[in-house]
């Protein structure tokens, strides 16, 4: 069994609890920005995670 843990809170996530995990880059989107996800989720609740990335690229404006 995988186990998520975030030090210093509470936030814990196993296999037995998640459907799916998934990867998506965030696009331009108007003003902002979004993920896809598939339309089956909708309604769900879900987490979004953002790793750090040294190779992150500056958005434009």
């Amino acid at each position: 069994m995988r186990r998520v843990d975030v030090e210093g809170g509470k936030f814990v996530l196993s296999d037995d609890q998640v459907e799916i995990v998934y990867e998506e880059k965030v696009t331009r989107f108007g003003h902002g920005a979004k993920i896809g996800c598939p339309r089956k989720y909708l309604g769900r609740r879900v987490y979004v995670v953002v790793l750090r990335d040294d190779e992150h690229e500056e958005a434009d404006g």
